[in-house]
């Protein structure tokens, strides 16, 4: 038909991952004006890119302001190559009141024992500074008290904190078998809830290269206790 010969002759001018110097929709309504018997149709194309398509694709073609109206995300809509597999596992923090601690050569894999609460806390603006983990015991950090936080496994690394604002993290969604103690969000809630707090975050920790790493720190308090456990649980060698 005269409107496929005209689609096919424009094929060149309408694939939107072509260098070009015009975006893709100008094209498009240029091929229009110079084709009168299918300008209508043309005008109401949709641009719509495909294969491979994933994140650093998606960035880069933002960054370029494409003019495309749709991807075609197949792949690595369910697979993610820096993460192909998610390890994941339940690790026993406490049994009948008892604390418990997992001991491993490996300092990544090494419990913080006991119940916690996480608290996050914010600057004048809003923005997130650190978030800290507490025994359950501890009393809360307050808004204008400064409080220290500390690295969990290096002595060295801590800081002061005054917090403008503190928000509980932490909430009980189901509690063995008192089953669900919380109402479930909705898949909409839970994604306007991730999207707003991802605004509050400085650009450079979500930014999608080179992020700064967001800061995670325990209370004095669970410092202590996790090493002093640490310690009365770690074998000692016998040299002979």
């Amino acid at each position: 038909s005269p409107l496929t010969s005209h689609l096919s002759s424009l094929t060149p001018h309408l694939s939107p991952l072509t260098p070009h110097p015009l975006p893709s929709s100008r094209r498009i309504d240029d091929a229009a004006d110079e084709h009168a018997d299918c300008g209508d149709e043309l005008r109401k194309s949709i641009i719509v890119a495909s294969n491979d398509i994933h994140e650093e694709v998606l960035l880069s073609l933002n960054n370029q302001g494409h003019c495309i109206d749709a991807f075609g995300i197949g792949t690595h809509l369910v697979t993610c190559k820096a993460q192909p597999a998610l390890g994941c596992v339940y690790k026993l923090v406490e049994i009948n009141g008892s604390p418990r601690i997992k001991l491993s050569q490996e300092i990544g894999k090494v419990v913080i024992p006991g119940k916690k609460k996480i608290y996050r806390l914010l600057n004048a603006e809003g923005c997130p500074l650190i978030d800290l983990i507490q025994r359950e015991s501890e009393p809360p950090p307050r808004a204008g008290e400064r409080v220290l936080c500390r690295h969990p496994f290096q002595e060295n690394k801590r800081c002061l904190v005054t917090p403008t604002d503190v928000v509980e993290l932490l909430e009980v969604v189901f509690d063995g078998p008192k089953g669900y103690c919380a109402e479930i969000a909705t898949a909409e809630e839970m994604r306007e809830k991730s999207s707003s707090q991802l605004k509050t975050f400085r650009e450079d920790i979500v930014r999608p290269l080179n992020p700064t790493p967001y800061k995670v720190a325990v209370s004095q308090a669970l410092y202590s206790f996790l090493h002093d456990l640490w310690l009365q649980n770690m074998p000692i060698p016998e040299l002979t």
